[in-house]
């Protein structure tokens, strides 16, 4: 079981649900602020905290949450500050501090957890406000994003890097960013994959995936990223002196280096500093800046200018709101695309 403190969505999601819970209380039993431990009562603050927390609808979900209450715990200790008899002045000051880290859609997030937090708590009378209320959340613009994002062209040069990778990591670097820029996958779907969630449906070579909200969906892979996929594995069952069949476990794992024998699953931080490698190798200039999320920024764009319909990519990227999908689009105000051409060769049409 993983230690509380390095609690993952990919982590968590993999665990039985019973080990699962134990984990969410073990992490909430480290939490500061929260007073003497009294897991025996059953309308107590930790165990409160640790059923809110596992009663999320996805691992994910729970992860994040644990994460983001974490935060502002720890800001809580700093302050000396019980969080039960935190007022609204309290929460000011904080959501300042956040607002000098964090973009504004960070902090609307972290926000809005600790609201649920404290939500939670005053339903069963564990706390006698929320301090939140009322609060000013920062303006979000549905219509832009600040992730950063692959051009056409560096989208090419950064596919050709990650094939021409050092060996042996050749293999697996062109699969895992293949699979991540033309799947537009969440890094925690990519974290959390099995081999056994490999298969084959319609024709087409599927790798199914928990998406947020607890749902699965099996993504058809292109050809040539399929085969790269295979590639890596067989390459790796070889390595491990065993045959394609009976390779199981994680469907990325980290390389040996140095005194790790490497073979675990591949976490957010390995694959961002892989994402940065390569970029650099493909010599794009914000290479330092890219993350996990800007390949999957970079699918939704790429797929859009590619003429894929709104509302496929929608449904490739799991937005409920297509609004959402439309923040990826990140060409759409470009002059060549504004409609008074269309309009004017329309009206002058015989």
């Amino acid at each position: 079981m993983p230690a509380a403190a390095a609690l993952s969505a990919a982590a968590l999601a993999r665990l039985p649900a019973a080990d699962r819970r134990e984990a969410v209380t073990a992490a909430v039993a480290a939490l500061p602020g929260l007073g003497p431990l009294r897991l025996s009562d059953r309308y107590g603050l930790h165990r409160l905290t640790a059923v809110w927390l596992h009663t999320r609808p996805s691992p994910a979900t729970t992860a994040a949450y644990l994460a983001d209450l974490t935060g502002y715990l720890r800001w809580c200790a700093g302050q000396r500050l019980d969080p039960l008899r935190a007022y609204r002045a309290d929460l000011d000051l904080w959501a300042t501090v956040l607002g000098e880290r964090y973009a504004p859609a960070s902090v609307a997030r972290k926000l809005a957890v600790t609201s649920s937090w404290y939500g939670y708590l005053l339903a069963h009378e564990v706390a006698t406000r929320n301090p939140l209320a009322g609060l000013d959340r920062p303006a979000l613009d549905r219509d832009t994003s600040a992730t950063v994002s692959l051009s056409r062209a560096e989208a090419a040069a950064f596919l050709a890097a990650a094939g021409a990778d050092a060996r042996p990591r050749a293999l697996r670097t062109a699969a895992l960013l293949g699979l991540m820029l033309t799947e537009g996958l969440r890094v925690a779907e990519v974290c959390g994959a099995d081999i056994a969630d490999l298969g084959h449906h319609r024709g087409y070579r599927t790798l199914t995936v928990r998406r947020k909200g607890g749902k699965t969906r099996a993504y058809p892979l292109a050809p040539p990223i399929a085969a790269a996929v295979d590639d890596y594995l067989d390459d790796r069952a070889a390595r491990d002196g065993t045959s394609r069949e009976r390779l199981a476990g994680p469907l990325f794992v980290t390389e040996p280096s140095g005194p790790h024998p490497g073979g675990k699953r591949l976490d957010r931080w390995g694959i961002t500093k892989l994402i940065r490698r390569i970029a650099r190798q493909a010599r794009i200039p914000a290479a330092a800046r890219l993350s996990p999320h800007s390949l999957r920024h970079s699918f939704a764009t790429l797929a859009l200018d590619a003429g894929t319909a709104l509302r496929d990519v929608q449904d490739a990227m799991g937005h409920a709101d297509p609004r959402t999908t439309r923040r990826y689009d990140r060409s759409r105000y470009q002059l060549d695309r504004h409609p008074a051409q269309r309009i004017l060769a329309y009206l002058t049409e015989p």
